[in-house]
């Protein structure tokens, strides 16, 4: 394994053509639908625990294994969207994970929701992958973090839409609807990705000069992937690190928001939609801010290396201040704190997501994403396990809320140690 200096090439000059931002838009509804579909249960959970009686280490096994089911497939899906690409890898994983989503109609226990929820993570675990093999293939490294963060924003809006929506539909046509109407929008999407979506030279309505801009970076020479190689790199673990230890945030904060709002404020069903609202709409902000931070530095002139990494420490300061959330004394002020976190963790993905297709041959970045995925799952699966035990034994989220705080910074230091600067790599 060798690393090498970066050829640096005068890119030609940006083109009118918008072809590459269609294709990112539909990256950023995908998005959107597999967030509203994972958010249905953790929305309805206030009642549906109510109504039959789920405990709380019942919900967080739950949550394990979703996390665990997404963990490994995400593994799988990194290498099959390696060899098939985006476009049939996306369709592929759209298809499961709408079959897993209406199939929780079927059950009422938290057992039972259990067989549904693994097929749903499966399908979701294609979902970044997929987004990331499109992005590389449709926008150069000068844009790439702000596609990045523009699809990943669609995670917050999924968020947004789904306690305005789902509270709704569950209370005037049962819950079981919100899981099939929900469900019903991914196949829509699927029909019209599949319509749409090609690589750049296959695709009729790209101009030569958009194309153009779109290969402006050299292009590696396509290899076999062997995990031993990919395993060697020091971008690998960088990353594979990263996502461990900042992915069981994010994932307390989908599973579990609504009911520390609903424990520590009274906040009903209903009522979710407001300070949901507001939470997701800042950490959208933070998704392009963080994007748009360190692509423009680039345009600055700052290496690769320096843009990405300041950009990430301006995003884990932003963490810091969650800390204070359980000890809040509104509603209001716990939303803002719990809102400045998440937009601190939107603009460190929009980065931290860029690293593979940053230092990497495009050819190995679905292999190094699924590995990433399946460190944040196992993270994500330790911090279910704790929020669980906590909330069943001592009953405060204080404990939860302080390890989010830090993880941010924890997760740069680490990223620093193992890859003090960027490197593209062959393998």
């Amino acid at each position: 394994m060798q690393a090498v200096t970066a050829v640096e090439t005068e890119a030609p000059a940006k083109p009118a053509g918008r072809v590459r931002w269609i294709v990112c838009a539909l990256l950023f509804a995908a998005v959107v639908l597999s967030y509203v579909d994972r958010l249905v249960l953790p929305t309805l959970k206030p009642e549906l625990q109510a109504r039959y009686g789920w405990s709380e280490s019942g919900y967080a096994d739950l949550a394990i294994w979703f996390q665990a089911g997404y963990g490994i497939a995400y593994v799988f899906f990194g290498r099959l969207i390696d060899r098939i690409g985006a476009r049939a890898g996306y369709a592929l994983a759209v298809a499961l994970w709408t079959f897993g989503h209406i199939a929780h109609v079927l059950f009422t226990s938290t057992s039972g929701m259990l067989l549904a929820r693994i097929p749903l993570a499966i399908g979701e675990a294609g979902t970044f992958p997929a987004a990331i093999a499109a992005t590389n293939e449709w926008f150069p490294k000068r844009e790439r973090a702000l596609a990045i963060g523009i699809f990943n924003a669609g995670s917050n809006v999924g968020a947004i839409l789904t306690p305005l929506v789902v509270p709704v539909i569950a209370l005037t046509l049962g819950w079981r609807w919100a899981f099939i109407l929900t469900g019903a929008l991914t196949v829509i999407w699927l029909a019209a990705w599949l319509g749409f979506y090609r690589r750049p030279r296959e695709k009729k309505t790209l101009t030569t000069q958009e194309l153009a801009w779109i290969e402006a970076d050299p292009v590696d020479p396509v290899q076999p992937v062997r995990w031993r190689d990919v395993l060697r790199l020091r971008q690998t673990w960088a990353y594979m690190l990263g996502r461990f230890l900042i992915d069981p945030v994010w994932w307390t904060f989908l599973f579990w928001l609504p009911d520390f709002f609903n424990k520590q404020f009274g906040v009903k069903m209903l009522d979710f939609g407001p300070p949901l609202i507001a939470v997701y709409l800042l950490a959208d902000v933070g998704s392009v801010a963080g994007g748009w931070t360190s692509s423009r530095l680039m345009g600055r002139g700052w290496s690769l290396n320096r843009a990405r990494k300041t950009a990430m420490l301006l995003a884990a300061l932003c963490a810091v201040p969650i800390a204070l959330a359980p000890q809040a004394t509104s509603l209001w002020t716990a939303v803002a704190l719990i809102g400045l976190a998440c937009a601190g963790h939107q603009g460190f993905s929009a980065n931290l997501y860029a690293l593979p297709g940053d230092t990497m041959p495009r050819w190995m970045t679905g292999s190094v994403v699924g590995l990433g995925g399946l460190a944040g799952a196992v993270g994500g699966m330790l911090m279910a396990k704790f929020a669980g035990v906590i909330l069943e034994t001592i009953g405060s989220y204080e404990p939860i809320f302080l390890v989010a705080s830090c993880a941010y910074l924890v997760a740069l230091a680490v990223i620093y140690l193992i890859l003090p600067r960027y490197q593209p790599t062959h393998a």
